[in-house]
């Protein structure tokens, strides 16, 4: 069996590839010309797995070049997608477009083409569409709402392309993570947030959310794509968590003050114009944008009972995500 792995140095894509080639799996990964490789160099060393680095066939890969995908998926059995842009900018919604919706159609077509056995996507919770606070599982339809993000907009494009690949004979299961935690590069995905909470924060946003463990992530897609499922979606959330407790866990790990003011919606709303009007002058990232002040203001509650049925599956706690991704940080910020 012969796998490959997109966006293979992201959060996911990092830890099913190391869980692929620890199960001694051949696996193809991609990279593009941005990529640091040395990433996954910490996190298999993070691991003690750093001798099976060898084993990884890297191929460099631009999802938008239809001809260097259909090359790329060429003689492989499972295709694993992980490559994704996550972002909350206004300015990256055109990367999202290309890279989340066009290249996600890239892969569909070339698995189609080369007749993979099975597909296995990752999406996000976000995919799944929202309207204000509520309680979503795997059968609730895409609503349109100004609560959806652009990514999220993005994300659920993907997955129709996906089951548009369904509706033409290809296998696939696509899952639903909520806000993933675990080790990656300091300043990205959830990472960012230790790094916010490490440097010193004092509010925390007033709402609730799905998190989940990356290792729950890489672990359950790898069992669904060797099992019989297929033309299914699953919600991957370990604990529906308010987002002080997640943060003050983070200060626990860390070893730093916890934040102490709740941020209620109203002064996110404040807090997303005044980092916006900033970002004009500084021309930096804003730390707070609209989407984000939005989102977190919000409680979602995310049902995880089909994948705890259907294949018998077991969360990790949200505190030993945590714990273990602040060792991480602590070890190699």
């Amino acid at each position: 069996m012969k796998n490959l792995v997109t966006g293979a140095t992201g959060l996911v894509g990092m830890h099913i590839l190391l869980d692929l080639l620890s199960k001694g799996e051949k696996v193809k990964a991609t990279f593009t010309k941005n990529s640091r490789l040395e990433n996954v160099k910490k996190l298999f060393n993070f691991y003690n797995k750093e001798s099976l680095l060898s084993m990884i066939e890297w191929v460099e890969m631009d999802i938008e070049d239809v001809i260097q995908v259909f090359d790329t998926v060429m003689g492989v059995d499972h295709v694993y997608h992980s490559a994704a842009i996550v972002s909350f900018l206004k300015r990256d919604q055109s990367k999202m477009s290309n890279i989340n919706i066009k290249g996600t159609a890239n892969i569909v077509n070339a698995c189609l083409e080369h007749k993979v056995k099975k597909l296995g996507h990752v999406s996000s919770v976000a995919a799944i569409g929202r309207k204000g606070d509520g309680e979503y599982s795997e059968v609730n339809s895409w609503v349109e709402s100004n609560d959806n993000s652009f990514y999220a907009i993005s994300k659920n494009k993907a997955e129709n392309e996906v089951w548009r690949g369904v509706q033409e004979g290809l296998e696939s299961v696509i899952v639903n993570p909520g806000i993933i935690i675990g080790p990656s590069t300091w300043n990205r995905s959830s990472t960012a947030l230790f790094k916010k909470i490490n440097s010193g924060l004092s509010f925390y946003p007033s709402g609730l959310n799905g998190f989940v463990d990356v290792r729950d992530v890489s672990g359950s897609i790898i069992e669904l794509m060797n099992s019989s499922f297929s033309s299914e979606r699953y919600i991957l959330v370990a604990e529906n968590l308010s987002y002080e407790s997640v943060f003050k866990n983070i200060s626990k790990y860390l070893n730093v003050k916890p934040p102490s003011y709740v941020a209620s919606e109203r002064l996110m709303n404040l807090g997303w114009r005044i980092e916006y009007l900033i970002s004009l002058i500084t021309r930096k990232s804003p730390k707070i944008t609209k989407e984000t002040a939005k989102t977190s203001s919000q409680k979602n509650y995310y049902n995880n009972e089909k994948i705890k049925k259907q294949i018998g599956y077991k969360f990790i706690s949200i505190e030993d995500a945590i714990e273990n991704t602040a060792k991480y940080i602590l070890e190699f910020k």
